[in-house]
């Protein structure tokens, strides 16, 4: 057994923001999600089984993750009034096309079901191999090929149709792809 090293952490910190972006469907979210998980991560020694820190740091992010929406799912929720809304901000990015094909592909990613979503997110963005992404989310290979497979497509479909992601329009002939 080896300590997980409070300097490792910095290495692995973009794989970490690209999962919780994945996770969360928005860059403040995840920023916040991400620094949660550290200082969770970084407030007692850890003990890691091998190297594997970036599947350590992983399943924290995940549990972090699903901690912080099951609290929130307890608290009462008020409604926003218009005055509450801040304005966008006008300003023009260096590259607003890349930038809103990247919300729409994580709002798509985030609109996923968990299951589809977490083996997207370990795979795709994290860069995990299925084993490690298998391992990580306590299945089977198999089922991360086919979770994979099944997320794909759902989130090229949602790029596809206009609107809103998760929105399907057409004659219905795929209705699900469970």
């Amino acid at each position: 057994m080896t300590r997980l090293d409070p300097q490792a952490l910095v290495r692995h910190l973009d794989r970490l923001y690209r999962a919780a972006w994945a996770l969360c469907g928005s860059r403040e979210e995840a920023e916040d999600l991400v620094q949660e998980t550290v200082v969770r991560v970084l407030a007692k020694p850890r003990r890691l089984h091998g190297d594997e820190e970036l599947a350590y740091l992983l399943g924290a992010l995940r549990n972090t993750f699903l901690t912080t929406r099951r609290t929130a799912s307890r608290r009462p929720r008020e409604a926003a009034t218009l005055d509450d809304v801040a304005a966008a901000d006008s300003r023009p990015g260096g590259q607003p096309e890349a930038a809103l094909e990247t919300q729409e592909l994580f709002a798509a990613i985030a609109a996923l079901p968990e299951e589809f979503r977490l083996a997207l997110v370990a795979v795709d963005l994290v860069g995990l191999s299925y084993r490690e992404a298998a391992d990580l989310l306590g299945t089977r290979e198999a089922t991360i090929t086919t979770r994979l497979h099944r997320a794909r497509g759902r989130v090229a479909q949602a790029l596809e149709a206009p609107g809103p992601p998760g929105r399907r329009e057409g004659s219905g002939e795929r209705r699900s792809l469970r």
